[in-house]
C-alpha cells in the first residue's frame, strides 16, 4: 500500500478509536463518574487522544507491513469505577460502550454502501466507506477479546466471583504482552491473528459486503 493510502486508512483509524474512547467516558458520565468528562476527554478533537505509539506508529506499521489484521489504539479514557453506581455492572456497560459504538458506525456505513448505487456511485468514496467498516469490525472484534485490559475482559468478569474477577483483571498489566504473543505465535496451528481476520471476513459477509 502507498504512503498515500497508509495514511487514509490511519486517519480512519484514529477517529474510529477516538469515537471508541469517548463512547467509554459518555457512559461512565452518565452512570456516574465524571473523569473523562473533568478531563477534556468528551471531544471528538484528537490531540488528548493520541497516543504517538499505540495510535500512529503501531497501526502505521502494520498497514505498510501489508498486515492482514491493522489495529491501534487512543488513550484509554479515565474510568473512576468507584464512581460508579453499580460497580462491576456498569464497568461492564462502560467497555461494551466502546465496541458497540464501533458496531454502529459500521451498520451506518454499510447502510450507506448498499443505498450508494441508488443515489450516485463513486468509487473513491464507496472504498473510503468501505474502509470506515471494516476497521470499525476490526476495532470492535479486537476490543472484545476476553483478555485483560482490553474491554472483552470487564464483560466477560461478571461470570466470575468478585474474587476471582478481581484476579482475572489484575492481570491487565501483562495482558498486552500475552496479546501479542498470541498474535505472533500460533499455538496449535491456531493464530489469534487469523481467527479476528476470519471474523472480520465473516462480519463483512454478514453485512452484504
Amino acid at each position: 500500500m502507498d504512503l498515500v493510502g497508509g495514511l487514509i486508512l490511519l486517519t480512519i483509524l484514529v477517529f474510529s478509536a477516538i469515537f471508541h474512547e469517548v463512547a467509554h467516558g459518555f457512559v461512565a458520565d452518565r452512570l456516574g463518574d465524571p473523569t473523562a468528562r473533568l478531563r477534556g476527554r468528551l471531544t471528538l478533537n484528537p490531540i488528548p487522544h493520541i497516543d504517538p505509539i499505540m495510535s500512529i506508529l503501531l497501526p502505521l506499521m502494520l498497514i505498510i507491513s501489508g498486515s492482514p489484521v491493522i489495529f491501534g489504539a487512543a488513550k484509554p479514557v479515565p474510568v473512576d469505577p468507584f464512581n460508579l453506581r453499580d460497580g462491576r455492572r456498569d464497568l461492564s456497560l462502560v467497555a461494551l460502550a466502546g465496541p458497540l459504538t464501533n458496531v454502529l458506525i459500521a451498520l451506518l456505513g454499510a447502510a450507506v454502501l448498499h443505498l450508494m448505487p441508488l443515489i450516485f456511485f463513486d468509487p473513491l468514496v464507496y472504498f473510503l466507506i468501505e474502509q470506515i467498516v471494516r476497521l470499525n469490525l476490526l476495532l470492535a472484534i479486537f476490543n472484545l477479546i476476553p483478555i485483560p485490559p482490553l474491554d472483552g475482559s470487564k464483560v466477560f468478569s461478571l461470570f466470575l466471583s468478585d474474587r476471582q474477577a478481581a484476579s482475572y483483571l489484575s492481570i491487565g498489566s501483562v495482558g498486552i504482552f500475552i496479546l501479542f504473543f498470541l498474535l505472533l505465535f500460533p499455538i496449535g496451528g491456531f493464530s489469534l491473528g487469523q481467527i479476528i481476520f476470519n471474523l472480520l471476513e465473516f462480519s463483512m459477509r454478514l453485512l452484504g459486503l
